[in-house]
């Protein structure tokens, strides 16, 4: 990667770099440190004060990292298993892995001991690096079943003083081994930067698992590289962005963004001080861009609508005013039309007094890219951001291509599409409806799945398992898991995730099960937003004790009951809800319910709820419902309840 020849800023600083491929993350963090040396790359809120971490101190942490662990007998080909939210030293441990031509394979941090047995047992774990004593317990709990974890390292020491386990390190001693040794062999700090190959692994993370157990994925340097290139010439981003590292690390969004691009383009990574600090810690930061997931959007929307509830008369009026008629030029400028000279007029007096406070409030005023990806997004409120000046956009990606496929243009933005193919990207439509994509990002194959990856890959093609089609423009428009295209008794064919989707642009439903398999009519288990309709409860004096309690009322049965109308009245008459069953509980990962990326795992939802399948197409108006649920602490507890089947 070459300094720009052209482009420098007045502080010296280059403004850009060739996006070279034939290179490594590690290179490119060193290059990093050279020529940015005292520039800010990651800042981390800790105890409420953001601290900062320089490039030089991060390639020199990174350095340390490697070198202690390998001190420690790691090794190429070793897996360093790695648990916890985003944090410096984690993403730096990840880096030293790499280093060595090892396998960084990070978990979600609220996993199960089962999943992570999974994921453990394929490979050869001998290393874990683990964020706090919590962390410390799962990696403990996973040797005691058998696993031959040597060295467990960690970051937060508190609680673990006393531990009298065998190979547990803090991560304060591992550097101290690590410099030691750097400076005790002065070749060895360019021997580990260098050893790392562009076809080397970068990261080893896994698919969702929606269809079955989820997947090893080994993204190389070069991968990723090509990825974050074709993002980039694709008008995502620029270099030197500022970016909230928040979302879980084992997803691919994650380290796509934070990492891979978040060295190549040398953005300013902050991290939030714990999960729950988010939208406090981004009103702080207030980053240039941001990738978030459609609830997270979804959420921010109804903390604003739950603010004006609350409000006075006059923000509510003023509120109200400005904000339906930017919602209706938004609306105009989605149809290509202009917006009219009256909303024109009132656009620069409602951000002055409406839609700038409102994005200071969310830490959303120098936002330049944000972005939208995972499954589709509401219609309401991805007109709601845009009116509000905030120009969202959405992407779609996957695992095996590196998370980057396609983009929507800034000013080509459709509802119903993620936009054309990223520059390097090619798609095609399969005859039996499936996406298809070609790129140099296209993973080489699972880990030790020879069968599975001769069926993701087909000359060069990857089969992404999605379904949808080609506009004649090149827009494309993803309708669900090709796996999940089904028929209805007479005959009738859909995607259930599509309407699933539709149905969860209400504020109002968190998640939901659409049935009809080779059924006369289609019916949906919904689980409702708890926060939402709670409040939405509380302001017309609806009393209810618990969310079971909440779920039930006759309220909000109706209140469902209006979304469901909404989403029948754009679906053709054989594919309209008939029925809908409001469950007690909301679909749980630790129950096997949805992945941890709150996909629905549809097997185990139509096992599991049998019983409401069999009462909806029996035409009962009520079903007990007894369900097994899994509590933090590990136990197993049983739930009875009475749902009442509605019918449209």
């Amino acid at each position: 990667m070459q300094r720009s020849e052209t482009n420098t800023a007045k502080d010296g600083y280059p403004t850009t770099w060739d996006l070279g491929t034939d290179t490594t993350l590690i290179r490119i963090l060193a290059n990093n440190a050279e020529l940015l040396g005292d520039r800010v790359a990651m800042r981390e809120k800790k105890l409420g004060i953001w601290q900062e971490t320089t490039w030089l101190q991060m390639l020199d942490a990174t350095l340390a990292c490697a070198a202690g662990m390998e001190s420690l007998g790691f090794g190429a080909e070793d897996v360093l298993l790695v648990l916890g939210d985003n944090r410096p030293n984690l993403y730096m441990g990840m880096l030293a892995a790499a280093m060595l031509r090892g396998y960084a394979m990070p978990v979600y941090p609220d996993a199960t001991a089962d999943e992570i047995r999974h994921f453990a047992q394929r490979v050869r774990v001998r290393f874990a690096l683990a964020e706090d004593q919590e962390q410390v317990d799962k990696v403990l709990d996973l040797r005691e079943h058998g696993l031959v974890i040597e060295n467990i390292i960690y970051d937060e020491p508190r609680g673990l003083a006393s531990y009298p386990n065998p190979g547990l390190v803090s991560g304060e001693k591992l550097q101290a081994i690590g410099a030691d040794r750097l400076r005790a062999e002065p070749k060895l700090r360019n021997t580990l930067i260098e050893r790392a190959l562009p076809e080397g692994p970068a990261v080893f993370l896994h698919t969702s698992g929606t269809t079955g157990k989820p997947k090893g994925v080994i993204l190389s340097h070069r991968k990723l590289l090509v990825g974050v290139r074709n993002f980039h010439r694709g008008g995502s981003c620029a270099f030197d962005e500022s970016i909230l590292a928040y979302l879980p690390m084992a997803w691919v969004g994650d380290f796509a963004m934070t990492i891979a691009a978040g060295i190549t383009l040398r953005f300013t990574i902050n991290i939030p001080e714990r999960q729950e600090t988010v939208l406090h810690d981004l009103r702080e930061i207030a980053p240039t861009l941001y990738l978030a997931a459609p609830r997270s959007w979804d959420n921010m929307l109804t903390t604003i609508q739950v603010r004006m509830e609350d409000s006075t008369r006059l923000k509510k009026w003023l509120y109200d005013i400005f904000i339906n008629s930017a919602l209706a030029a938004e609306r105009r400028k989605l149809e290509g039309k202009q917006p009219n000279l009256k909303e024109r007029l009132m656009r620069p007096l409602g951000e002055l007094l409406v839609f700038g406070p409102i994005k200071d409030q969310l830490g959303l005023t120098r936002l330049r890219n944000a972005f939208t990806g995972g499954e589709a997004i509401g219609e309401d409120t991805f007109v709601f951001y845009r009116a509000l000046g905030v120009e969202l956009r959405q992407l779609y990606g996957q695992t095996e291509s590196g998370g980057y496929n396609t983009l929507q243009d800034i000013d080509e933005v459709r509802l119903h599409s993620v936009g054309r193919p990223l520059p390097g990207v090619e798609l095609r439509i399969s005859d039996s409806g499936e996406i298809l994509a070609r790129s140099e990002s296209v993973f080489s194959g699972y880990y030790k799945q020879e069968e599975a990856s001769r069926e993701a890959l087909e000359n060069g093609w990857l089969h992404t398992g999605d379904a949808g089609y080609l506009e004649p423009d090149g827009h494309l428009v993803v309708l669900g898991r090709l796996s999940e295209v089904v028929h209805t008794a007479k005959g009738e064919r859909y995607v259930p995730n599509y309407i699933e989707n539709r149905l969860k642009f209400s504020p109002y439903i968190k998640d939901v099960a659409v049935l009809g398999r080779g059924r006369d009519t289609l019916a949906a288990i919904i689980c409702i937003d708890k926060e939402p309709v709670g409040h939405w409860a509380e302001v017309r004096g609806v009393s209810y004790m618990s969310y079971a309690d909440l779920s039930q009322k006759p309220e909000v049965h109706e209140l469902v009951a209006t979304a469901v109308k909404r989403v029948n009245g754009t679906l053709p008459e054989g594919l309209k809800l008939r029925h809908f069953v409001c469950l007690h509980k909301e679909f749980d990962p630790d129950d096997g319910e949805i992945t941890r990326t709150r996909k629905l795992r549809r097997n185990v939802v139509e096992e599991r709820y049998a019983p409401i399948i069999d009462a909806v197409y029996s035409g009962q108006k009520a079903v007990t419902m007894k369900a097994q649920i899994t509590y933090e602490s590990g136990e197993i507890g049983i739930t009875e309840r009475l749902l009442s089947v509605q019918e449209i």
